[in-house]
């Protein structure tokens, strides 16, 4: 097996050139510019209509293409949008077209939950088939480069399979996930002791072991996979997990999700209450039995090694 991995300085791209070098397979790792341990990378700095892939696919039984634009700051929504195309789908359509010409066979496209949309119904995890267009930028790139690729693989015959992550973390993770771990780390007593939702999310070594099967599985082009640590968790679930990891004592108060809700309504902060009491739910059921998959890492190890990475790194 050979692959091409386009994302390779990322959070996920990175974690899939280890894993699939531990399995001994050939990787060109895909990187904007030349960094040390990456020595046999090959430099892009850009990803777009226009980007010239010539040479690039020596060998290649498969493109992993994990490289994305996300969001930026101080943005017009039009901008952004003309952006998002720009990268996610104009230059993911690109990407494709020349891999079918140089004779590659399957093409594995790392989207976005967000296709799907920012929450689910209570107790109505998302599945892969969509019942509404995604609205904002990102997802709408993210779709759109969904809906191009099928139609390509219809005229071609390239092996597309794409999944749909939620949540990533990991060690090394950022973001608001960081910013919860150091939080909690404080000892600041937070007001989430109370809350009933039900999140999914996907650790960083199964969501890679997820994109591996899928470069070699038979029954994977065509379809869409959905993924997480098949192990939903409410927010205060999460943090008391985070916490117990670290050996500290949880110090969550129990504070309605009413009161919460009241509070970020009149700052005119909902977005943010949504995120913190909101369900994201995707049912994995269809990728395990299409598959034989099964997450490798359970949910308590997966956050046991993301707390310690972040412990180490202090």
């Amino acid at each position: 097996m050979k692959l091409l991995v386009t994302g390779c300085t990322g959070f996920v791209g990175s974690r899939v050139v280890e894993l699939a070098e531990e399995r001994d397979w050939a990787v060109i790792p895909v990187v904007r510019k030349q960094i040390e341990p990456l020595t046999n990378s090959l430099v892009i700095p850009s990803i777009d209509a226009f980007t010239d892939w010539s040479g690039a696919f020596e060998g290649v039984n498969c493109v992993v293409h994990c490289a994305a634009r996300v969001h930026q700051m101080n943005e017009t929504e039009q901008d952004a949008l003309l952006a998002y195309r720009d990268t996610n789908t104009f230059g993911t359509l690109n990407l494709a077209n020349q891999a079918v010409d140089a004779g590659v066979k399957r093409f594995v496209f790392i989207s976005s939950i967000k296709v799907n949309g920012e929450f689910s119904e209570p107790n109505l995890p998302f599945e892969p088939n969509l019942n509404n267009t995604p609205q904002d930028p990102y997802s709408l790139s993210k779709y759109e480069a969904e809906v191009e690729l099928a139609k390509l693989s219809e005229e071609t015959g390239l092996e597309v399979v794409i999944i749909r992550p939620p949540l990533v973390y990991g060690p090394g993770v950022k973001a608001n996930f960081l910013s919860m771990m150091r939080l909690i780390d404080k000892g600041i007593p937070l007001p989430f002791g109370a809350i009933k939702n039900q999140r999914s999310l996907v650790y960083l070594d199964n969501l890679s072991d997820l994109i591996l099967t899928c470069c070699e599985h038979p029954s994977a082009p065509g379809r869409t996979f959905l993924v997480s640590d098949d192990n939903d968790v409410s927010t205060t679930q999460l943090m008391r997990t985070i916490a117990l990891s670290m050996g500290k004592a949880p110090r969550l108060l129990p504070i309605p999700m009413s009161w919460i809700q009241a509070g970020t309504s009149v700052l005119n902060k909902q977005h943010i209450a949504q995120r913190v009491y909101g369900s994201l739910q995707v049912e994995v059921c269809l990728t395990k039995e299409v598959l034989g998959w099964e997450p490798p890492v359970t949910f308590e190890q997966g956050i046991k090694n993301t707390v310690q990475a972040y412990l180490d790194s202090k």
